[in-house]
């Protein structure tokens, strides 16, 4: 067992949205120990001098939430597409949490280009608006499950999540007409059920009323309902987060009205890639 301590990356660009997301970080670190790196990225290095200043700035005021965490700063220069990936894995950070502006602003971190950011880095994200972390944490946990073997993973770091938050997960699938299909569906559950159980975690599965062509509304409608404080979705085939179901909608689930935070992960290689792991 190692005494090295976990990590989590904040990329800042000063607004409220990233206000939050140095929020949700401040609730994971207290739960898990980890030391919170803010990062804000510059395009040229004459700006680095003022970015440092405004880095420790931010620094200071983290501690409104996390009084007794470890928060260092940290600036870099480049694209952001590249450095915020560079910089956790300069770190070693098991998680990244962003504020995205959604579809509205010209910010950087505005929904199209988060995916893009999201895309090219190797470790877990958390998005989230404008809405802090719950006095729970995350209570509870929606999982939309599809037919990709890659299922397991998400299943794994969801279980992970809970486990620190005390979380109910909430298993939701599309309603599958084709019987083939139907039956993978039911063995994904079945599995995801033993597997949870296994860990002490609570699940309850829902299968929507509609079939996959509704699914995301679907999805964020139940997440509404149950009063979801984050959603989980796997980065399948680099750009379709519901794989063979065919939802290409990522925006739309980050994005939503609800402004419930999305944990998006991107598949492993293998069993011992990075990912939030936190044991």
């Amino acid at each position: 067992m190692t005494s090295k301590a976990k990590r989590i990356l904040v990329p800042t660009d000063f607004t409220k949205v990233a206000d939050c997301a140095m929020n949700h970080a401040a609730g994971l670190a207290e739960r898990t120990g980890a030391v919170i790196s803010i990062l804000h990225i510059v395009s040229k290095q004459s700006e680095l001098e003022e970015a440092r200043v405004k880095v420790g700035l931010e620094v200071e005021r983290a501690k409104q939430w996390a009084d007794q965490v470890n928060v260092e700063p940290l600036v870099r220069v480049g694209s952001v597409y590249e450095e915020i990936g560079n910089s956790a894995s300069e770190i070693g950070a098991e998680l990244i949490v962003m504020g995205t502006h959604g579809m509205r602003g010209m910010q950087f971190i505005t929904g199209s280009r988060a995916l893009r950011v999201i895309t090219n880095g190797t470790v877990p994200f958390i998005v989230v608006q404008e809405r802090n972390i719950g006095p729970e944490g995350y209570s509870n946990i929606v999982v939309p499950l599809d037919l990709q073997r890659e299922t397991r993973q998400k299943v794994s770091l969801v279980a992970d999540m809970a486990r620190y938050f005390d979380s109910k997960v909430h298993v939701f699938t599309p309603r599958e007409d084709d019987e083939f299909l139907r039956k993978q569906l039911e063995n994904n559950i079945r599995f995801a059920k033993q597997y949870f159980g296994e860990r002490g975690v609570e699940l309850e599965a829902t299968i929507a009323d509609v079939d996959s062509g509704n699914f995301v509304d679907a999805l964020i409608d139940h997440a509404k309902q149950i009063e979801a404080d984050l959603i989980a979705i796997m980065n399948l085939s680099r750009g379709n987060i519901f794989g063979v179901l065919g939802v290409p909608y990522e925006q739309e689930v980050i994005t939503n009205e609800a402004q419930i935070p999305v944990m998006l992960m991107n598949p492993r290689e293998s069993a011992t890639g990075s990912g939030w792991t936190f044991q």
